[in-house]
Parts: structure tokens; sequence; C-alpha cells
């Protein structure tokens, strides 16, 4: 098969989780298929050196990139509205091509194939941002009627996107993503634990939350749920919030000064890629009290680095954690101080859930997403 990707996800200087799931598909793919030829698309008006040494981790024998000379922002808007080949940028070489950001836009050749990642956008609108929010309310719908298959991460997705688009039903597969464990493992050398603490000024022991910071997320809660769990202890754990400003996150920084927590409660911002294992593997515990996740990677590695975590029965999450972590109810800030104080005091516990969370993180390979995803693109080829 001739499989095509677009690769914008991969190519911005940094990557969310829709491009973590991206990049570990395609890895998986092009290692398990040496036979096919594969082709990273993506649209650069100029400078597309830079965007191809982005691509160099997966570009392989079997792997190129293919670029078409013209703004994909402004293809993007446009085609939106108007009927701008695709296939006019990119030929018709590809069997298969895949969009994994939710769009297909218009006259791709062949079979169109695209991820819709989660239903945030209804389920919970006001924590999207506008101009994304616009972008899908004028356009998925049109999307998922040309794709040939609408691939999600989780049957919670699936039932999702049926709750709101029932018409498209019979198109959706369900592909699980996954967690490198390669990236994510127990760090056994405390001196590189040690060194990811000192550069954060870590010197007690805390609870690591990571991921955008955001409403969804649940980080409101969470501080208010810590403010509980820390109040009469003389060294409470520092709650360590880790990760990229989100949309809407003025109230997350604001819950914090009204409660006077400045001091215990840590906002690292984006953290390099080289000290997120450290870091996960250096906390007490790791906590995701997200209300909706479409899958839910963080806890997943957080778990194949053997660390105990905490998080939600919301939305995709006892999917992904399944018996192996401590859940909660992410609308009772009592239920989360609770669930803190029980990973906090409880040793054997902790024990526990750090042995039992590797194994179940390598249920979740991308080596089986791949398999998965393939399964679909030799289906919708043989439709």
């Amino acid at each position: 098969m001739r499989i095509a990707f677009d690769v914008l996800p991969l190519i911005g200087c940094r990557m969310t989780g829709i491009g973590y799931c991206e990049a570990g598909q395609i890895k998986a793919l092009s290692r398990l298929h040496p036979e096919d030829a594969f082709l990273l698309q993506f649209f650069s008006r100029k400078n597309e050196e830079i965007k191809i040494e982005r691509l160099k981790p997966y570009l392989r024998e079997n792997v190129t990139p293919h670029w078409a000379k013209a703004s994909g922002y402004v293809y993007r808007l446009l085609s939106n509205f108007l009927p701008i080949s695709y296939q006019h940028y990119f030929g018709d070489q590809a069997q298969v091509t895949h969009f994994f950001n939710y769009i297909v836009p218009p006259h791709v050749a062949g079979k169109k194939i695209v991820t819709v990642h989660d239903m945030v956008y209804k389920t919970f609108p006001e924590t999207v941002r506008g101009r994304t929010r616009y972008m899908l309310d004028t356009g998925l719908k049109k999307s998922m009627k040309r794709a040939d298959r609408i691939v999600t991460d989780s049957e919670f997705s699936r039932q999702e996107i049926i709750r709101y688009f029932p018409q498209f039903a019979d198109k959706i597969r369900v592909v699980y993503c996954g967690v490198d464990q390669n990236r994510f493992h127990p760090v056994e050398n405390a001196a590189q634990i040690a060194a990811v603490r000192e550069k954060f000024s870590l010197d007690r022991e805390y609870f690591l939350y990571l991921g955008t910071v955001e409403p969804r997320k649940n980080l409101e809660r969470l501080i208010d749920a810590y403010d509980r769990f820390a109040k009469g202890k003389s060294q409470a754990p520092y709650l360590v919030l880790a990760g990229g400003k989100g949309w809407l996150d003025d109230g997350i920084y604001r819950k914090v000064q009204e409660l006077h927590l400045e001091k215990t409660v840590l906002f690292t911002e984006y953290v390099p890629d080289e000290d997120i294992c450290p870091l996960m593997c250096g906390a007490l515990a790791f906590v995701f009290p997200s209300i909706y996740e479409g899958f839910g990677m963080p806890p997943l590695e957080a778990m194949a680095c053997g660390v105990p975590v905490l998080t939600t029965h919301a939305a995709s999450l006892p999917e992904v954690v399944g018996e192996d972590a401590v859940v909660v109810d992410p609308y009772d800030p009592g239920a989360i101080a609770d669930g803190l104080e029980q990973l906090y005091t409880d040793t054997d516990l902790r024990k526990r859930l750090a042995e039992a969370g590797p194994k179940r993180a390598a249920q979740f390979s991308w080596e089986a997403s791949a398999k998965q995803l393939y399964a679909v693109y030799e289906e919708v080829c043989h439709d």
C-alpha cells in the first residue's frame, strides 16, 4: 500500500497529545510494514527544511516527506468553505490518506481516514478555544461525511461521536493509543531524578500533574482538594502542575492566589521531553483529575514509569487505568482530597500500584495500536 499522513501535528515547535498519538502510530506502522510506502504530507510556504528536520525521527527507507509549496493556514481556512482540491497540491499517489486532527479537506485522492479524538467541543464547549470550536462547528460534519472511516481513541469516544453524529455510526472504529515504554519507564538512576528535582526546586515530596493547564483538566477542584489535604500538615508534599499554558487558564492561577498556596502549588510551564520521565519517577503520585478525555495518555505514561496514579471515573479514563489506580469523583473536591490522603499515607497501596502500572501500560503498546489501525486501512481498501 501507499499510505499518506497529514503531519501538521508533527511539525510545530511543541507537540500536543494529538502529535504524540500520530508519532507513535507512524513509527510503529512503518516498522511493521517495510513493504509499504508512507508519505508525510504537509504544506510549507517557506522554511520546509525546518519542518523536514522535525520529521527526521519518522523518516526511514519506506517513509518520505512530501510537501506542497503553499500556506497550510490559508488552505485550511479557505477549504473549510470552498471546495479547494487537496489533490491539486498532493496528487493521487496515495491509496489511503489519514488525517489525525479531525478535518478531511475537499477532494482527497483515494480512501480517506480521519481521527476524531473526542467530542469535548460539543460536551464542554466553554473549555475549547473559540477558533478551534468554530472550525469544528463548521467543518467536522463535512469532514466525517468525506471520510471512508472515522478512527477514535476509546469506546467512550465512539459512543460520544454516535451521540452527536448517529448518522456516521457504521464508519467508526476504535484504535487505542499507546505508550512508548522506551520513553516512559521506571528510572533507576537516583542522580537523574535528583538533578530534575533540583532544576525545578523540588526540595521535598510532591504530587505531579502533567498536561495542559486548562479548565477541562479540572485543576481548580484539584487545587481545592489539595488545600483540604494540606491543612494541618507541617510540610505537605508540593502539588506540581507541569505543562504549557492553555485556554481560559486564568481561574486556575487565581485559585492558587485566593487560597494562598503560592509556596506549595508550583507551576513549571512546559517541561522538556528529556525531563518528563525523571520528573514523573520522582513523584509521590501522579494526579490527573480530568473531567473529559478521549483517551488520556498522561496517566498511562505515569503507570509505565511505575508511579501510583490518582484519576477520575470520567469519560475514557476508567478504560485506560482499569483497576490499577485510585479512581475518584471528579466533581467532589472532598473525594479528590481523600484520594491524595490515601496515596500519601498508604505505603502498601503505593507499592501495589507502582508494581501494577507497568504491566497495565504494556497492554497499550504502539505496535498494538498500529496493528488495529492497519486493519482499518485494509478494510477500507477492500470496500
